[in-house]
């Protein structure tokens, strides 16, 4: 998730944990540096673009390292401000809040490696866009009011920060019973036209859990399609595209190309670009427009010296876009803009 949402967890989270046994501020701000911490990851530069992307939500997400630490760190704020007596409850509080932070990245398409050092797995739900508002807006209001009240209304305070947390939560439940029910649809429209897909993905548009994006991949293509839950019909509206079947075999054992496609989880798709080779994830962006494409060597097949993978994302014309989102979020189905 963002960096907003994830600081907001935090300070919830620590509010709630750490409760009137110290001053709200303190628990608030711990909460949030803590709940910001794992993501400091990005500053590491691993010298290859696709290695950036995919060691990203490793090592500093990884439940082992962070429940390893948690005691260290909570020893450390409990002697930090004079409160030893509570360092047991600091370490609830900064073990909860450090684990909250890949579990909600979790939630996200994107891969979280959780179970680092035994598996490098990238865990991903993929029930909640990177950013959406309607998870982040309670949190920070119940977090709000309970700075605003600790004085004067301590119970009250401490309940509306409970409150922001369990609305937010049962966001992500939500989030997770509109993925499935589109799921089902998806499946269904599938069968309907006899395609036998590979893998198949579907996750919500941009700031929002009422259109969804879905993708199913076989061989040779890669169908595209968007469903909202405002929709008349029952199944998505399809395309599709050239998946590049030819470049996916003539890199099939070329690792640059085997660590995205075991990322992506095979959600990927292949062009040749004035003689060069682009990968895409498909899981973020959409055609023409995706988030992650990388140029990994020539057009006419892995070179024999091993290649740095350059980034070749596109831009998403947000004048464009964002106007389309919403109309086709309350059911007008209109064609996606290329």
């Amino acid at each position: 998730m963002d960096s907003l949402s994830q600081l907001a967890l935090g300070a919830a989270v620590g509010v709630a944990v750490m409760g009137r046994r110290t001053a709200l501020w303190k628990s608030a701000a711990w909460g949030a540096a803590l709940g910001t911490l794992p993501d400091l990851d990005v500053f590491v530069d691993h010298g290859d673009a696709l290695l950036n992307m995919v060691l990203h939500r490793a090592e500093s997400h990884a439940l082992f390292w962070l429940t390893l630490i948690a005691p260290l760190v909570g020893a450390g704020i409990a002697r930090l401000h004079g409160e030893w007596p509570h360092w047991r409850r600091w370490w609830l509080a900064a073990w909860l809040v450090l684990v909250t932070h890949p579990l909600l990245d979790t939630m996200t398409v994107y891969g979280t490696q959780l179970a680092l050092p035994f598996s490098n797995h990238p865990f991903g739900v993929g029930s909640i866009f990177i950013i959406d508002p309607l998870y982040t807006l309670p949190l920070l209001f119940g977090l709000v009011l309970a700075l605003v009240w600790q004085r004067r209304h301590g119970d009250r305070a401490l309940r509306a920060n409970a409150w922001g947390l369990a609305l937010s939560t049962a966001y992500l439940v939500w989030g997770v019973a509109a993925q499935q029910h589109v799921t089902s649809l998806a499946q269904a429209s599938l069968a309907r036209q006899g395609l036998q897909a590979q893998a198949l993905l579907v996750t919500p548009t941009a700031f929002n859990t009422v259109l969804w994006r879905v993708v199913a991949t076989t061989p040779t293509h890669y169908h595209e399609g968007f469903y909202s839950l405002l929709d008349e019909g029952a199944e998505p509206t399809w395309e599709a595209f050239d998946r590049g079947p030819a470049l996916l075999a003539a890199y099939a054992d070329n690792a640059t190309f085997q660590r995205l496609h075991t990322f992506a989880k095979g959600l990927v798709a292949m062009r040749a670009v004035d003689g060069r080779a682009h990968v895409s994830d498909l899981r973020m962006g959409q055609t023409l427009t995706y988030t992650f494409t990388f140029d990994i060597g020539p057009a006419a097949g892995p070179s024999l010296a091993p290649q740095p993978a350059l980034a070749r994302g596109g831009r998403v014309d947000v004048a464009r876009a964002l106007p389309w989102l919403w109309a086709r979020l309350q059911g007008q189905v209109l064609p996606p803009p290329r």
